[in-house]
């Protein structure tokens, strides 16, 4: 798999962005009019994006970059190398949100406003991304820090690690539900925390939002 984190559009110098972009027309001499046919992106959008009135989101900088000859990073800022990234042939990709941080320990408020863009490769079966806290999933390899890829799903099977909602805040468990007894029980994968067990009335303030899918993590 492929992954690149990009910034989300709150972090992005708008000036910096569109004079990076000048610099990578005039380096290709490619006109708007050529980058606007060779994108697909309108005429009057690009031109905003040319103005620093509007940053474009992640698949409108992906084909700029990928005309432009540079890579994503040098016209977001997040790189001073406008080298483009290497990219395997043929491969198709996607940007997924991350929803922000998601606890492994003690549960975390679920922020659900959008932190910025994840890119994965495009049969990646996911709808958002969430970071990692703590240390309790480490056995099966989900470390602080990681991203954690979730397909969204109201229901998992016994055993599956999902993103669960208790309280408004939210934690990554594997999950084991025993409709027999009325039971419901979020395993740590660290044997250091103790399994959150819920039953009766207390499974109300359960909710779960996903189903785990992937996870991404970098080099320690």
């Amino acid at each position: 798999m492929f992954f690149t984190t990009i910034k989300s559009q709150t972090e992005i110098d708008m000036n910096d962005f569109k004079s990076r972009l000048a610099a990578a027309m005039a380096d290709k001499n490619i006109k708007a009019a050529e980058l606007s046919r060779r994108t697909g992106i309108s005429k009057p959008r690009l031109s905003q994006y040319k103005n620093g009135v509007y940053i474009p989101k992640a698949d409108a900088i992906c084909a700029m970059a990928r005309v432009l000859g540079v890579s994503e990073g040098y016209l977001l800022g997040t790189t001073d190398s406008p080298e483009p990234e290497v990219h395997f042939a043929n491969a198709r990709f996607k940007a997924l949100p991350i929803l922000g941080e998601i606890a492994c320990g003690t549960p975390v408020f679920a922020n659900e406003e959008d932190d910025g863009l994840v890119y994965t490769d495009a049969d990646t079966d996911a709808d958002f991304c969430l970071i990692a806290k703590g240390d309790s999933m480490k056995d099966a390899r989900i470390n602080n820090g990681d991203t954690v890829f979730i397909k969204k799903t109201d229901s998992v099977n016994n055993g599956e690690i999902a993103a669960v909602i208790i309280n408004d805040e939210a934690t990554l468990k594997r999950v084991y539900f025993y409709p027999e007894s009325s039971k419901l029980m979020l395993i740590p994968e660290n044997s250091s925390y103790e399994p959150i067990v819920f039953t009766g009335a207390d499974l109300e303030k359960i909710r779960i939002i996903g189903r785990a899918v992937a996870f991404k993590s970098d080099i320690r």
